[in-house]
């Protein structure tokens, strides 16, 4: 079965030089967009866009504003902070900070 010639550019765009930038960036859209599915921020943007006097466009403009805000503070705070923290406590603290948020979660159920 032969390649189609968008599948073989994907694949050399994949391997070739960059192919590390590449895979960094799918990396982190899968990891933010699969963390975002059912989140509090979707569903606040639900409810906004299930009122009918308003303009859907807006409401959609307006969250993602606000996610790019977010990340762009999540982004530099990382950034910032692993200059004097190692990346391997960056990684206990956050796990341990997602168990909290999980127990927390659990005991106001």
């Amino acid at each position: 079965m032969e390649n189609s010639p968008w599948l073989s550019s994907l694949q050399a765009l994949w391997q070739g030089e960059g192919a590390a930038t590449y895979r960094l960036t799918l990396t982190v859209f899968a990891t933010v967009f699969l963390a975002e599915l059912g989140d509090k921020t979707q569903l606040a943007t639900l409810l906004f866009a299930a009122n009918g006097e308003v303009n859907k466009w807006l409401v959609f403009v307006g969250s993602a504003l606000a996610l790019i805000l977010t990340s762009a503070i999540g982004t530099f705070a990382g950034a910032l902070i692993s200059q004097y923290i190692s990346e391997k406590y960056l990684h206990y603290a956050a796990g341990v900070g997602f168990v909290l948020v999980g127990l927390w979660t659990l005991i106001k159920a």
